[in-house]
C-alpha cells in the first residue's frame, strides 16, 4: 500500500489539490468526511460527547449540533483537546479501514490521506510514504473564508490562528504545495508533485 499524507489549513487550496489527484487516480480518503462519520447519530462518540459536553451539544433530531459545540470549545484549547481526545481515536480506526479497503481493491493503489489537522493530532508520521502540505498566506485563507464561507473576520481569523502554522507543516513535508495564485495555477502546481509521486512509487522500467 502506498500511502500519502495531504494536509493544510482551512481554506489553503487543500481539497483542490485532493480533487485533482482524484481525477488523475488517487484514492482519497477525507479525514473530515471521517470525523462527520464517527459522529453520525447513535453512535457511540456522539454519546461520549454529550457526556462530556452536556446534551445541549446534541439537536433534538439527535444529530450533534456543530454550533454549540464549536461555541464551547473556541478560543479554549483545553476543551479542544478533550474532543480531539475523543474524537481523533476513533477517526483513525475508521481510517484504516478505509485504507485497508483500497489496498484489497488495488494492492497497487496511492492512496491519499487528506487529513487537516495532521500535525494537531501528532500522529505518527512514518505510514506515510510522502507527507505534502498545501499553503496559502494567512491573509489569502481569511479572506477566502470571509468570501466562500461568509464567516465574519473575527471568526475567520480565529479559526485561521487555532490551527498549525506554515513552519510546522513545512517541518513534516517532502512536498509543498503554494495556493496562494489562480485555481488553475493551483491544480497545475498539484500535477507536477502529483508526477513527482508517481514516479517515485511506480517507476518506470
Amino acid at each position: 500500500m502506498h500511502l500519502v499524507a495531504l494536509t493544510g489549513g482551512i481554506a489553503s487550496g487543500k481539497s483542490t489539490v485532493a480533487q485533482r489527484w482524484r481525477e488523475q487516480g488517487a484514492v482519497v480518503v477525507d479525514a473530515d468526511a471521517l470525523a462527520r462519520e464517527v459522529v453520525a447519530v447513535g453512535s457511540p462518540v456522539l454519546s461520549e460527547i454529550s457526556q462530556r459536553f452536556g446534551a445541549e451539544v446534541v439537536s433534538d433530531d439527535g444529530t450533534l449540533n456543530r454550533s454549540a459545540l464549536g461555541a464551547l470549545i473556541f478560543g479554549d484549547s483545553d476543551a479542544r483537546e478533550a474532543l480531539n481526545g475523543i474524537t481523533h481515536p476513533a477517526i483513525s480506526r475508521l481510517a484504516r479501514e478505509r485504507f485497508d479497503e483500497a489496498e484489497s481493491r488495488d494492492p497497487a493503489a496511492i492512496i491519499v490521506y487528506d487529513i487537516p489537522l495532521l500535525v494537531e493530532s501528532g500522529q505518527s508520521l512514518e505510514r506515510f510514504k510522502f507527507v505534502v502540505t498545501v499553503e496559502a498566506e494567512r491573509h489569502v485563507r481569511v479572506q477566502r473564508l470571509i468570501d466562500h464561507r461568509g464567516m465574519a473576520r473575527n471568526e475567520a481569523e480565529g479559526r485561521v490562528a487555532s490551527q498549525a502554522t506554515s513552519r510546522e507543516r513545512r517541518a513534516v513535508a517532502d512536498f509543498v504545495i503554494d495556493a496562494n495564485a489562480s485555481l488553475a495555477e493551483t491544480q497545475h502546481r498539484a500535477d507536477g508533485v502529483w508526477s513527482a509521486i508517481t514516479d517515485r512509487l511506480h517507476p518506470r522500467l
